[in-house]
């Protein structure tokens, strides 16, 4: 829905019937015969209503419409006598103004489905729903109220007129349809209930101005925003209620989702689901027209976030059962009574009658379509038993209310909850049947390897996928994968991954079954007798079990177990109460009515200032919108001002667009004297001006058909989903290319796709023996067997994990374990005598034995020598470097070498797969070993650039602390480490398990320079683009920024004497400027500009602010006032070079300062600032980029350049030294990265951590003495 359009209930109020003239024929008609049965005619449109309802001042009625949008006129017929029998539209009369995506000419129908018609009593009045959908897909929603008056000679319902009139026993029905954009069914008809009142009691001459009335109140209620804030009004005698959708992404639900629930057993509902996803042709029958609506919308909104792209009219009128023969997919609802005639005259429907609880077919009794998988069905069905679907049994043992506001409010509670779990139920339904789609995704190149994601379905669920996988509902599904949206779908899927599958997607290595996952299918195959239910990892408040099975050629999947006794709660909301209606229209009553607002919102931001930013967030929405409404240009500006900077998230982009360009020009120039506001303008116009149009296609992997060069053979690769790392796969190109200029012909890359996915399908099927698998370890996975052969230690096969090499002996299946690759001294290839002959076999070294283990591998030696040689390299740098990924690498060249050789001709594929042995070659060119030191101190190395295609650039880290046993779903939080990568892209891991959480928060564009925790429930970031965002620790979203400074932020500080204080956090840019935050309205309290030629950082130390200038550190006090300045030292006066960083030991009064181009630290006495410096000199390093206090030592990143001799000649040299401040001396220096070293954090003091450059990319955890 466009945000251009000002958020209100009403859109328009229709009323439909008979015209005076129609209703005149019919009561001669009557009186002629006396049977009104026979009297069906067609409806008409009586009357429209459409805001606004007030005549402004001829000085204000330049304001835009509250509709903010064009309307196309609609002529009201006059009351003219029809010519003939029916009722033809007439021309003339007055000019009404009517919403665009209203049919008028379908709207009579649609509000009498059945036909209009005269009975001889007066009947209840009846409600329905309906939808209509324009041809962009955007719906209007309508609540229809039927009501019955009695014929009056000469008289139509709305007839005004004094004359009396006889009233006749004969009653004419009439229709009053309220629409809105909003799907706020219940209370809409909440509304015309409370209206019904009114017109039971009222003259008939009256019914129009009440009509009139009630509509215009309903054109005042504005729309929540999206949100846990509800809005609620009161219309005589009832409170209405209006809900806020959870969030942008999110529909309004008012409507009892459990409707469907008790019309259908779980086992209908799952057909009918199946069928929607399929985009079958679907038709709802009811006898009661208010139930078509009600359980579409609940269909559709059990399958999000899934979206219905196909024709959707869930009220067929008995003039529009046509439609039913479209040959497209659809969704429609009819009455029961045309069910044997829409089943005879119609093929293919899928038939649901929601009275009975019936699903079928127009030509069968059975549906006959491709089901559910049965483990998601069976989850389904389970889960549904732990509903409380009666509200009766609720409130039986609840106190009896005594006032039906009250009541409605108790039934209210029960029905959110109630609809919360539901929606549950569903999406785990949905996260279900479509959790592995992401594991056959390339997010770079867009890419959806359907045929690979059908191979890992079961035989029984083949079908089933291959018809959901072609429809349109799907391929819009697969676009919000791809654009990698954050929604409830992402964030089910992520929580509920087991820790093996959390691995696995973060480690690029092809997927093999682990010893535990073996297991496990092994056991579900006895208990359950077949592999097909795939039981996995639940919600983490639903259980704890971790294990899962695995069916032949699937990936693990986790199907969520229930478990009825724990469920969770929707989030609490909290009710905003509009003030009462005025009492007549004017203009000065309805502004007397949007000032009381005004000020009641004003009331709810001041008690929101401190307590709750996102209720503030909500109430600024309103007030701008209101104020809007008012003419108050300036402070609706003012409001979204502050909206901007509270929450992002709901900001509305082309309604304050549009509040911009209505300014005038004497308001432009007090917008121009605002900073906040010409801030806010230029935001919104850069905003607009950047928009494009998000990159939605959707490609299906397939072969390549002709030669490919290197571009090419990499982008084909990644779009296969074989690996992503570019200088990877470089590695393979070299391996499999040929000719001049190198590139790799199509068959060629044919046959090493085939046997790569032929690696992968066996692996799958890999049967060992319970023996060995109780050897190994449960995270271990077979990677590679060979042939039978004849070893030294008996006959069998060779087999590998990544741990350690292994034999299957034959004849009694048995493990014998011939080596750990840490063990491994030497391999070599030699020759064994058999007979006559000597065949190739491979020898291998061991310090874990004594005797030499051999194995007559034949024509497999040279493959296998060259896969040992590889892991035993990949093994001792993962070793020595802390770096587990090492040995992933090394498992990937593996097999990329045995997929090389199983495509290529024997003649030249070892030489092909030799080019893979990276790490093997490495070892020569570069030292395997680190000095002790740094072995004793590194704990463990993490990548942050796992999944992308290079690695990045490690800016900025941040440690955020937690509890190390604490369950972040329960509302706790868990000690984070923060990664700021290049674009904008940060990184957030779990600093109890160093395990990814958060694969990628988007912060802008540009390089980001700083961060700043705040409260366990912000990070502050600072970017080069000179914004500041915030990151919500809970929702890890961003949805605030902070726009004041003008240059790029190159420091965040917050005083360390108190970490609670609102007062005391300051942003530095790189002009000079210095900001000073209140931290809970955002708002700048004070600021000032220290005159230098960059500022770099800030530190805030007693009180004083110190500040990292290029050619000099600055002390200033809290006010701004200069301080004190140490310049930069006599003898590097000369050299081009600048303060990097500092620490200050405040109680030895010394401060330490580095340089980016001086291998040596200064050390000044702070209270003798002007004594010269002593200067410490660093072994190796040629500049210092980073430098923090931890514990007693303080510890500095440097870079510099090998020496000449050294093996790594040439090589960028960088490491971390560990400075005593007592003797000024390092004591400890520690390498474990080849590129520079960019940031510094420390964790507790119990750790510090390293981030590098982009040529290394990885942050190194230190353990601090």
């Amino acid at each position: 829905m466009a945000d251009h359009l000002p958020p209100v209930l009403l859109e328009a109020c229709v009323v439909i019937g008979a015209s005076g003239d129609k209703l005149r024929e019919v009561y001669q008609a009557i009186s002629s015969n006396g049977n009104p049965e026979q009297l069906v005619f067609e409806p008409e449109v009586l009357h429209v209503l459409v805001p606004p309802f007030i005549s402004r001042p001829q000085t204000e009625r330049e304001l835009v419409r509250p509709h903010g949008k064009r309307r196309r006129s609609f002529l009201r017929k006059k009351r003219e006598k029809p010519q003939s029998g029916a009722v033809a539209p007439n021309q003339g009369g007055e000019d009404v103004s009517v919403p665009k995506d209203i049919d008028l000419m379908a709207l009579p129908q649609l509000c009498f489905p059945d036909g209009l018609q005269v009975t001889n009593k007066q009947e209840d009045e009846q409600y329905h729903f309906l939808v209509f959908t324009d041809v962009l897909g955007n719906k209007t929603h309508g609540a229809v109220m039927q009501c019955f008056r009695p014929i009056m000679e000469g008289m139509s319902v709305f007839q005004n007129g004094s004359r009396s009139a006889k009233f006749s026993q004969f009653f004419s029905a009439y229709s009053i349809c309220v629409i809105s954009k909003y799907p706020y069914f219940t209370a809409l008809k909440d509304c015309l209930s409370c209206l019904l009142i009114q017109l039971r009691t009222c003259r008939l001459s009256d019914m129009e101005e009440r009509v009139k009335e009630f509509t215009a109140k309903l054109a005042l209620v504005p729309i929540p925003p999206p949100g846990p804030l509800h809005l609620s009004f009161t219309l005589r005698p009832l409170t209405v209620m209006l809900p806020s959708r959870e969030d942008k992404d999110h529909r309004v639900i008012d409507l009892d989702l459990h409707l469907p629930f008790l019309c259908f057993r779980p086992q209908q509902l799952l057909q009918m689901l199946s069928c929607l996803l399929q985009e079958q042709r679907v038709v709802l029958f009811s006898s009661v027209w208010a139930r078509l609506t009600l359980v579409a919308e609940s269909l559709l909104l059990f399958l999000q976030p899934l979206s219905w792209q196909q024709p959707y009219v869930p009220v067929l009128s008995r003039g529009m059962l046509d439609f039913l023969m479209a040959p497209t997919a659809f969704l429609m609802g009819c009455h029961l009574s045309y069910f044997q005639e829409v089943a005879a005259e119609t093929d293919d429907l899928v038939l649901i009658n929601i009275d009975s609880g019936h699903v079928s077919t127009s030509h069968s009794k059975s549906l006959g379509l491709p089901e559910i998988p049965q483990a998601a069905a069976d989850c389904f069905i389970e889960r549904c038993q732990t509903l409380q679907i009666h509200f009766d049994m609720y409130q039986c043992g609840h106190t009896s209310c005594t006032d039906i506001n009250e009541q409605r409010a108790q039934r209210r509670v029960w029905q959110q909850n109630l609809n919360h779990d539901i929606q549950r139920i569903t999406l785990e339904l949905i996260v279900n049947i479509f959790r592995d789609v992401s594991c056959h995704l390339n997010y770079e190149h867009r890419v959806f390897n359907s045929q690979e994601f059908l191979k890992t379905r079961e035989a029984s669920e083949q079908l089933f996928y291959k018809k959901v996988l072609e429809t349109h509902i799907f391929h819009f599904f697969l676009k919000d994968r791809l654009n990698k949206k954050v929604d409830d779908f992402a964030r089910l899927e992520l929580s509920t991954r087991s820790e093996i599958e959390r691995i696995k997607a973060m480690v690029e290595v092809p997927r093999r079954p682990t010893m535990q996952e073996i297991q496990a299918r092994r056991k579900s195959s006895l208990t359950e007798g077949k592999l097909s239910k795939r039981l996995g990892m639940s919600l983490p408040n639903l259980v704890d079990d971790r294990t899962f099975s695995l069916q032949r050629n699937t990936q693990p999947s986790g199907i969520l177990k229930p478990e009825p006794e724990l469920r969770t709660s929707p989030k609490p909301v909290k009710v905003f109460k509009l003030p009462e209606f005025p009492v007549s229209q004017s203009f000065h009553a309805v502004q007397n009515y949007y000032s009381e607002l005004i000020q009641q919102l004003g009331k709810s931001i001041f008690s929101a200032q401190r307590e709750n930013p996102t209720l503030l967030a909500r109430f600024f929405y309103l007030r701008g919108f209101v104020n809007t409404l008012c003419l108050r240009r300036l402070d609706a500006l003012s409001d979204f001002q502050n909206l901007y900077k509270t929450d992002m998230a709901i900001f509305p982009t082309q309604l304050v667009t549009s509040l911009i360009d209505s300014l005038h020009k004497e308001e432009r120039h007090q917008v121009e004297a605002r900073p906040e506001l010409k801030r806010l303008m230029l935001k919104v116009k850069t905003e607009n001006e950047k928009t494009v149009q998000p990159d939605d296609h959707v490609k299906k992997f397939q072969l390549p058909q002709k030669s490919l060069h290197q571009e090419d053979f990499v982008r084909c690769v990644q779009e296969c989903g074989i690996i992503k790392d570019v200088s990877t796969i470089n590695r393979l190109f070299d391996a499999l290319a040929d000719g001049h200029p190198k590139q790799v012909d199509p068959e060629v890359f044919g046959n090493f796709y085939t046997v790569w996915k032929d690696m992968e399908a066996e692996a799958q099927d890999v049967n060992l023996p319970s023996e060995v698998i109780d050897r190994l370890d449960n995270s271990e996975c077979v990677y590679k067997v060979s042939s039978c052969i004849k070893t030294s230690d008996g006959v069998g096969k060779m087999a590998m994990t990544q741990k350690r090499l292994f034999l299957l002996t034959e004849g009694k299946p048995g493990f014998v374990e011939i080596t750990n690759f840490r063990d491994i001294k030497e391999v070599k290839i030699a020759s064994a005598p058999v007979l006559l002959v000597r065949i190739p076999s491979l020898r291998i070294h061991t310090s874990s034995r004594s005797k030499v283990f051999e194995a007559n591998l034949k024509t497999e030696a040279e493959l296998w020598n060259l896969v040992v040689k590889e892991m035993c390299a990949g093994r001792k740098m993962a070793d020595q470097h802390k770096d587990p990924q090492y040995v992933t690498q090394a498992l990937t060249n593996v097999l990329l070498m045995d997929a090389v050789t199983g495509c290529l001709q024997p003649q030249r594929s070892i030489t092909a797969a030799s080019k893979l042995a990276y790490f093997d070659k490495l070892k020569h060119k570069v030292p395997m070993t680190v000095s002790q030191t740094t072995s004793d101190t590194l704990k463990h190395r993490i990548n942050p650039s796992l999944g992308l295609a290079e690695p990045q650039t490690v800016h900025v880290l941040l440690y955020t602390p937690g509890q190390l046993t604490c369950d972040d779903s329960k509302g706790g939080m868990n000690p984070k480490l923060w990664v700021a990568l290049s674009e904008g892209k940060v990184v957030v891991f779990d600093a109890a398990s160093w395990s990814m959480l958060q694969d990628c928060i988007q912060v802008g564009e540009s390089q980001l320079n700083c961060m700043l925790g705040f409260n366990q429930d912000q990070v502050w970031i600072g970017s080069q683009d000179s914004v500041i965002y915030i990151i919500d620790t809970h929702s890890m979203s961003c949805n605030k920024q902070l726009t004041e400074h003008r240059h790029e932020v190159t420091g965040l500080a917050m005083d360390g004497r108190d970490h609670h204080s609102s007062q005391q956090t300051y942003s530095c840019s790189s002009d000079g400027t210095i900001l000073q935050w209140d931290s809970a309205s955002l708002k700048v309290k004070r600021n000032f500009h220290l005159t230098c030629d960059r500022l770099f950082s800030i530190q805030t130390h007693d009180g004083t602010l110190w500040c990292c200038c290029g050619d000099s550190i600055v002390e200033l006090k809290k006010s701004g006032t200069l301080q004190r300045r140490l310049e930069i030292p006599d003898h590097l006066r000369s050299m081009p070079s600048s303060f990097s960083c500092f620490v200050i030991i405040t109680e030895r009064g010394e401060l330490w300062t580095g340089c980016a181009d001086l291998g040596e630290l200064c050390l000044w006495q702070i209270k003798n600032h002007r004594r010269p410096p002593k200067r410490i000199s660093l072994p190796g390093c040629s500049g210092v980029t980073c430098m923090i206090p931890v514990k007693d030592q303080i510890w500095v990143g440097c870079h510099g350049w090998s020496s000449v001799g050294d093996p790594c000649e040439d090589q960028l040299r960088s490491q971390v030294l560990v400075m005593d401040p007592l003797s000024h001396t390092v004591v400890k220096e520690l390498q474990a990265h080849t590129d520079s070293i960019q940031t510094l954090c420390s964790a507790e003091d119990r750790y510090v951590l390293s981030g590098s450059a982009h040529r290394d990319g990885k942050i190194a955890i230190w353990r601090v003495e």
